[in-house]
């Protein structure tokens, strides 16, 4: 069979089926699919339909505000764009290092984020999925459905991603659009009685996410056929790590393996990372397609997110997590695994992890006390880079004499996975729906690929040049009374 990978040619001969919009998904984005009429698929593509406009209107704002402003580019992941943003005004402000509070509110901050994000995507948008099947009812496959038939899955999910949104409340001041991390540092403590009431509650939360690494587990232990090749694909690995080579999800500096698992690059500081990457636009989406500069476009893309982390670090600096990546790794020889499927299974490890990261930390005297800002020579550049819970986050800003940002790029995680998910989505296209009548079970596999990265669109959507645009004016009885059209 021809598949094409890009555009395939005579596409006006050919018929469209579109999945739009794609459901559970954080943002809008919608799958096109050509096919002839034998039902053979030419072309499969995920297209971003949303467009915030945020690189620009940051420009011009005073850059003390910008760590709250970009938090409005996502309600599921704002803690990390505030982070982010907040690590690359410290450049600015000359505050490098941050003082030890500082640091350990924002660690505590961003692993509270990292586990309420994880919960909610694999019990609410991904489990109904893994637990009922791909093509089973579709009045079945929601969070309302695993309560009724896993009353106890269900349950644990709401109150894991509970917890996270406590430790985000009591790091950042609210559990949505917080303040606390501002350029220079973090503008408040740990109170005592909310450290005292997670204490209460983070064994329970360890346990839980314990229960959901093993049950993921299961389930590829069960059925390997299924989620060990659906979707698979092969590339590049891209996330932090610490000097060591630990994971660490808030600081350190980017690791880039090949697809075979070779280390090709592991010494890109933050603040060089526009020496390792550059970002091609195309036409039909909003979101740009990041690759390894020196491998070019057609080679040089690659992954992020918890799939990458697992595999990319040396070790995981938490026991229980780290035992679990051992048996994450065992389970393919050693062999890097690059199924899809196994975003769940890798992501679940991080919750582990990050339960297990904050009941380390919350005994810390650091963070009821101490001092919480730094200063130092002021800079017109900085870049902040943390690992969000879908991958590998970049805020990169310029700023002037007189305070205002004069330049904003960003790219989000879920721009480094474009290329990848569009790749798993031509490449379940090609394996389940090629030549077989379309039903809404055989579509949803597209969309259970998407799933799979978590991807948050609407904090990846940016657009370079005009956008297509139309404007009509109408009289007072409806009639059009003039028209322009841009392209």
């Amino acid at each position: 069979m021809s598949f094409e990978l890009e555009t395939a040619p005579n596409r006006e001969n050919l018929r469209r089926v579109a999945i739009d919009p794609v459901s559970r998904v954080e943002g809008h984005g919608k799958v096109t699919l050509l096919l002839d009429e034998a039902g053979h698929i030419h072309e499969a593509r995920l297209h971003i339909v949303e467009f915030r406009g945020f690189e620009a209107f940051i420009r011009g704002r005073p850059y003390w505000e910008v760590p709250v402003m970009v938090q409005r580019l996502c309600g599921i992941c704002p803690v990390s764009h505030h982070l982010a943003a907040a690590k690359a005004l410290d450049r600015v402000v000359g505050a490098v290092p941050v003082t030890a509070t500082a640091d350990k509110m924002r660690r505590l901050m961003h692993y509270g984020q990292i586990l309420q994000s994880h919960a909610l995507h694999f019990f609410h948008l991904s489990s109904p999925d893994l637990l009922f099947g791909f093509g089973s009812p579709v009045g079945q496959r929601n969070i309302v459905g695993v309560a009724r038939a896993h009353p106890d899955v269900a349950k644990q999910g709401v109150l894991l991603r509970k917890f996270g949104q406590e430790v985000i409340r009591a790091t950042a001041g609210k559990r949505i659009h917080g303040t606390a991390a501002v350029p220079g540092g973090i503008n408040r403590h740990l109170d005592a009685a909310d450290r005292d009431l997670l204490a209460a509650e983070v064994d329970q939360m360890v346990a839980w996410s314990q229960g959901a690494v093993a049950l993921v587990r299961r389930l590829h232990e069960a059925d390997p056929a299924l989620y060990d090749q659906f979707g698979h694909f092969e590339s590049g690995l891209l996330s932090l790590v610490r000097d060591d080579g630990a994971m660490d999800l808030y600081d350190g500096h980017l690791r880039l393996r090949d697809a075979a698992g070779t280390i090709l690059r592991d010494d890109v500081a933050d603040q060089e990372y526009l020496s390792l990457i550059t970002e091609e636009v195309r036409a039909w989406s909003y979101m740009k397609f990041p690759y390894v500069t020196e491998l070019g476009p057609q080679a040089g893309w690659y992954k992020v997110g918890p799939l990458a982390r697992v595999q990319n670090c040396d070790f995981i600096p938490s026991p229980l997590a780290e035992a679990e990546r051992k048996a994450f790794i065992d389970y393919t020889g050693g062999a890097i695994q690059h199924a899809p499927l196994a975003f769940h299974w890798a992501r679940m490890i991080e919750m582990l992890h990050a339960a297990e990261v904050i009941r380390e930390m919350l005994p810390d005297p650091d963070l009821v006390a101490g001092e919480r800002m730094a200063d130092g020579v002021r800079t017109g550049e900085g870049v902040g880079i943390i690992e969000a819970p879908r991958g590998t986050l970049i805020h990169h800003y310029g700023v002037g004499d007189d305070d205002l940002v004069s330049m904003c790029n960003l790219i989000v995680s879920t721009t480094h996975n474009n290329q990848a998910m569009n790749h798993a989505v031509r490449a379940v296209a090609r394996k389940y729906l090629d030549g077989r009548e379309l039903t809404e079970g055989l579509l949803n596999h597209i969309e259970v690929a998407i799933r799979a990265f978590d991807p948050c669109l609407s904090c990846a959507t940016h657009a370079l040049g005009k956008m297509p645009l139309i404007v009509e004016l109408h009289d007072a009885g409806g009639a059009v009374v003039d028209r322009l059209s841009r392209d």
